[in-house]
């Protein structure tokens, strides 16, 4: 039977056929270059991370095929650097949950960007077999900024500390949040500065001793979701080193958000903070001590899944499941433009409220700083030219130093 589609056209459905039923193999099924490259498939075998014209009808195409790229497993994500953290350390677990899911996120090794600050955590990018950045303390987010600003085309992460982030590096992180640049920022909270050995950290718990604050901490400790949401903030999530599926999960749902990402990780200092948030890392006391967040689920919690989240009035408070009606609990709504709910659940804290867990904030749908720096660009090559460096040198009011 004589088909009226063309060359391309025939591939391209011989292509989305064999994907549909899995048929890869092992392999990436060979394919022909479209000027907007093919979407990406979730394994890492796609062709490319880059999206294809919504409309397939007019796809336009190049005559080269690719060449065929092997799946990725979470093993081609580890480097050939020994892991330098203590025995027991949380950062292990999260570790292992960012190889487990690069494989899966659609976008080429590559094109994958690890930048981090100073602190244990910000040993990361030693230990990813990616490209990387161990920048300077509490200066990641401005790194990041740069880096994805003129190259929009990687994916970029930020790997940092409660420490580098909302002390020395507040402001950067504060202001990356706020322009909504499309990074994701992980941020690994044991409250308390491990590299230095013990000192308090931003963090901390109120009245904590440690070598800095042999006393008792007088500071209140800062949290980094309620700074989030502040600087509007477009997801927001939470999640620990102990609960490694919902840990990837939150890391995979980050990976896929256009904007800020922000993943704030409990994380256990086994050395200077042992047990600091047991009672959430522990799978006795978490049922009673947590609630994990479902857009659009009412919020239960408890062993016995036995109570609940009402809103009264302008504050949340915990009830029983059996004395109040089922509508009367809060449903969760991560996708709420105002963040006032999603504020109050940030402020829930241990031990007169469950902690909240998973995704806050989600909202899509926001300009990214790169997406609109870019533009502003492309529009002023487009009205005045590529311009000329010397030319710009010497226009303008210029001084002739003697």
């Amino acid at each position: 039977m004589r088909s009226d589609r063309t060359p391309h056209q025939l591939e391209r459905a011989k292509l989305d056929k064999s994907l549909a039923l899995g048929e890869s193999n092992g392999r990436v099924h060979q394919a022909f270059a479209p000027e907007h490259a093919l979407d990406a498939p979730a394994n890492q075998s796609a062709l490319s991370s880059l999206r294809c014209h919504p409309d397939i009808s007019t796809f336009s195409c190049k005559t080269e095929p690719l060449m065929s790229l092997p799946v990725l497993k979470a093993t081609d994500f580890a480097s050939d650097q020994d892991v330098r953290w203590c025995p027991g350390c949380g950062d292990y677990s999260i570790l292992a949950q960012m190889k487990k899911v690069l494989p899966n996120v659609g976008v080429p090794r590559e094109k994958i960007v690890f930048i981090s600050g100073i602190g244990c955590s910000s040993r990361f990018p030693y230990y990813m077999n990616t490209y990387g950045m161990h920048s300077i303390h509490g200066r990641a987010p401005g790194f990041a900024t740069g880096l994805k600003s003129t190259r929009p085309d990687l994916m970029v992460w930020v790997i940092t500390g409660d420490g580098d982030s909302l002390s020395i590096g507040g402001n950067h992180f504060i202001h990356a949040i706020r322009r909504n640049l499309d990074i994701n920022i992980v941020l690994f909270n044991n409250r308390i500065y491990g590299l230095t050995k013990g000192q308090y950290s931003p963090t901390s718990a109120e009245g904590q001793i440690t070598k800095s604050t042999p006393m008792g901490s007088i500071d209140h400790p800062l949290s980094p979701l309620s700074i989030a949401l502040a600087a509007e903030a477009t997801f927001v999530a939470r999640s620990m080193d102990a609960h490694v599926k919902h840990l990837g999960d939150m890391l995979m749902a980050a990976s896929q958000h256009k904007g800020t990402s922000l993943v704030e990780v409990y994380q256990n200092c086994n050395v200077f903070n042992d047990g600091a948030m047991a009672y959430a890392q522990e799978k006795k006391q978490r049922p009673n001590n947590i609630i994990e967040l479902e857009h659009g689920k009412p919020m239960i919690f408890g062993e016995n899944r036995d109570k609940g989240i009402r809103l009264t009035g302008n504050h949340l408070e915990v009830v029983d499941t059996a004395d109040v009606p089922a509508d009367d609990l809060l449903i969760h709504d991560a996708h709420n433009p105002d963040p006032s709910i999603q504020m109050m659940l940030a402020r829930m804290r241990y031990p007169v409220m469950p902690e909240p867990f998973g995704i806050l904030r989600q909202v899509d749908g926001v300009a990214t700083y790169n997406d609109q720096i870019n533009d502003q660009v492309t529009t002023a090559k487009r009205e005045k030219g590529e311009g000329d460096l010397n030319t710009l040198f010497h226009s303008g009011d210029t001084w002739k130093v003697a």
